[in-house]
Protein backbone atom coordinates (compact mmCIF):
# COMPACT_ATOMS: atom_id res chain seq x y z
CA UNK A 1 0.00 0.00 0.00
CA UNK A 2 1.33 3.41 -0.58
CA UNK A 3 -0.18 6.75 -1.18
CA UNK A 4 -0.27 9.51 -4.18
CA UNK A 5 -0.81 12.62 -4.45
CA UNK A 6 -3.11 13.57 -6.89
CA UNK A 7 -3.01 17.48 -8.26
CA UNK A 8 -6.37 19.13 -9.83
CA UNK A 9 -5.56 21.71 -12.38
CA UNK A 10 -7.82 24.38 -14.01
CA UNK A 11 -6.36 23.40 -17.41
CA UNK A 12 -2.74 23.30 -17.95
CA UNK A 13 -2.21 19.68 -16.45
CA UNK A 14 0.31 18.98 -19.50
CA UNK A 15 2.36 22.38 -19.03
CA UNK A 16 2.85 21.58 -15.28
CA UNK A 17 3.52 18.02 -15.94
CA UNK A 18 5.74 18.75 -18.47
CA UNK A 19 7.65 21.09 -16.72
CA UNK A 20 7.72 18.87 -13.19
CA UNK A 21 9.70 16.66 -15.19
CA UNK A 22 12.20 18.92 -16.59
CA UNK A 23 12.54 20.50 -13.61
CA UNK A 24 13.36 17.49 -11.38
CA UNK A 25 14.96 15.26 -14.02
CA UNK A 26 11.18 12.93 -13.63
CA UNK A 27 9.45 11.07 -16.24
CA UNK A 28 5.87 11.96 -17.55
CA UNK A 29 4.54 8.08 -17.91
CA UNK A 30 1.34 8.68 -18.99
CA UNK A 31 -1.11 12.14 -20.40
CA UNK A 32 -4.53 10.52 -21.47
CA UNK A 33 -6.45 13.21 -23.00
CA UNK A 34 -10.36 13.08 -23.13
CA UNK A 35 -10.14 13.10 -26.80
CA UNK A 36 -10.69 9.13 -28.14
CA UNK A 37 -11.49 8.12 -24.55
CA UNK A 38 -14.96 6.82 -23.44
CA UNK A 39 -15.60 10.03 -22.00
CA UNK A 40 -14.86 11.76 -25.11
CA UNK A 41 -18.88 12.42 -26.08
CA UNK A 42 -19.70 13.66 -22.83
CA UNK A 43 -16.53 16.48 -22.98
CA UNK A 44 -17.19 20.15 -23.58
CA UNK A 45 -15.33 20.72 -27.08
CA UNK A 46 -12.71 22.94 -25.69
CA UNK A 47 -11.89 20.35 -22.87
CA UNK A 48 -11.03 17.52 -25.02
CA UNK A 49 -7.35 17.74 -25.55
CA UNK A 50 -7.14 18.84 -21.57
CA UNK A 51 -5.70 15.58 -19.30
CA UNK A 52 -8.53 13.28 -18.20
CA UNK A 53 -5.76 11.64 -16.44
CA UNK A 54 -1.54 11.80 -16.10
CA UNK A 55 1.29 10.69 -14.33
CA UNK A 56 4.40 11.28 -13.37
CA UNK A 57 7.48 9.88 -11.95
CA UNK A 58 9.71 11.99 -9.64
CA UNK A 59 12.51 9.70 -8.06
CA UNK A 60 10.69 6.80 -6.40
CA UNK A 61 7.78 8.89 -6.22
CA UNK A 62 4.18 9.44 -8.19
CA UNK A 63 2.45 12.15 -8.59
CA UNK A 64 -0.82 11.85 -10.78
CA UNK A 65 -2.84 14.98 -11.70
CA UNK A 66 -5.48 15.80 -14.44
CA UNK A 67 -7.61 18.91 -15.50
CA UNK A 68 -10.93 19.78 -13.99
CA UNK A 69 -13.31 20.89 -16.15
CA UNK A 70 -14.92 24.57 -14.92
CA UNK A 71 -17.27 23.64 -11.38
CA UNK A 72 -15.71 20.26 -11.01
CA UNK A 73 -13.70 19.63 -7.84
CA UNK A 74 -11.13 22.46 -8.57
CA UNK A 75 -10.19 24.28 -5.19
CA UNK A 76 -7.79 27.09 -4.15
CA UNK A 77 -5.19 24.50 -2.98
CA UNK A 78 -4.00 24.69 0.64
CA UNK A 79 -3.41 22.56 3.75
CA UNK A 80 -0.60 20.93 2.11
CA UNK A 81 2.79 21.25 0.39
CA UNK A 82 4.46 18.98 -2.39
CA UNK A 83 7.87 17.86 -0.73
CA UNK A 84 10.90 17.64 -2.63
CA UNK A 85 13.81 16.34 -1.10
CA UNK A 86 16.92 16.58 -3.07
CA UNK A 87 20.38 15.46 -2.45
CA UNK A 88 22.67 18.55 -2.51
CA UNK A 89 22.72 22.73 -2.14
CA UNK A 90 22.77 22.85 -5.78
CA UNK A 91 20.27 20.92 -6.99
CA UNK A 92 18.04 22.22 -4.32
CA UNK A 93 19.11 25.68 -5.50
CA UNK A 94 18.47 25.08 -9.47
CA UNK A 95 15.39 23.14 -8.79
CA UNK A 96 13.97 25.96 -6.27
CA UNK A 97 14.57 29.00 -8.56
CA UNK A 98 12.80 26.98 -11.69
CA UNK A 99 10.16 25.79 -9.86
CA UNK A 100 9.63 29.61 -7.99
CA UNK A 101 9.19 31.58 -11.39
CA UNK A 102 6.75 32.79 -12.16
CA UNK A 103 5.10 31.84 -8.40
CA UNK A 104 5.61 33.27 -5.33
CA UNK A 105 8.42 32.08 -2.93
CA UNK A 106 6.91 32.22 0.64
CA UNK A 107 10.28 31.12 2.06
CA UNK A 108 13.39 32.06 0.65
CA UNK A 109 15.93 28.88 0.07
CA UNK A 110 18.58 29.00 2.58
CA UNK A 111 20.30 27.40 5.29
CA UNK A 112 18.32 26.16 8.43
CA UNK A 113 19.19 23.99 12.11
CA UNK A 114 17.85 20.97 9.82
CA UNK A 115 18.41 21.46 6.65
CA UNK A 116 22.08 22.58 4.57
CA UNK A 117 19.05 24.25 2.21
CA UNK A 118 15.04 24.75 2.73
CA UNK A 119 12.78 26.94 1.27
CA UNK A 120 8.76 27.21 0.45
CA UNK A 121 7.00 28.37 -2.87
CA UNK A 122 4.21 28.39 -4.80
CA UNK A 123 4.61 27.28 -8.16
CA UNK A 124 3.17 29.61 -11.45
CA UNK A 125 0.45 26.48 -11.57
CA UNK A 126 -0.30 27.32 -7.76
CA UNK A 127 0.95 23.95 -6.27
CA UNK A 128 2.56 24.53 -3.00
CA UNK A 129 6.23 23.32 -2.67
CA UNK A 130 9.39 22.76 -0.11
CA UNK A 131 12.80 22.26 -1.09
CA UNK A 132 15.11 20.64 1.16
CA UNK A 133 18.97 18.88 0.88
CA UNK A 134 18.52 17.70 4.80
CA UNK A 135 21.95 18.07 7.06
CA UNK A 136 23.76 14.92 6.94
CA UNK A 137 24.01 13.01 10.44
Amino acid sequence: MYTTPYLMFKGECEEALNFYARVTGGTVLMMMKHRGSPAEAHTAPEWQDKIMHGRIKIGDAIIMASDAPPGRQYRERGGFCMSLQVENKSDAARMFAALSEGGNVTMPLDETFFADAFGMLTDRFGVPWMVACEKKM
